[in-house]
């Protein structure tokens, strides 16, 4: 099974995003996705920012996150 991580994009620069995930923040690859901004929430796995997905869609993963443990 695999399990991304729901993130907002603080930072773009040169093919790498800068995300905040519940309060901690990393780098992380952004170069398969074209025209991220600040601001714009993404789905992380294995340190790629692999989708753009709306607020409400990181809000429903990290509640299912938080019903795991």
């Amino acid at each position: 099974m695999c399990v991304g991580l729901a993130s907002k994009v603080v930072k773009v620069n040169d093919g790498t995003a800068v995300i905040d995930a519940g309060g901690a923040q990393r780098s992380v690859s952004a170069g398969v996705l074209t025209d991220l901004e600040p601001g714009d929430y993404v789905m992380v796995h294995a340190g790629v920012a692999i989708a753009k997905i709306t607020q409400s869609d990181e809000d429903e993963a990290n509640d299912l996150m938080e019903n795991l443990i």
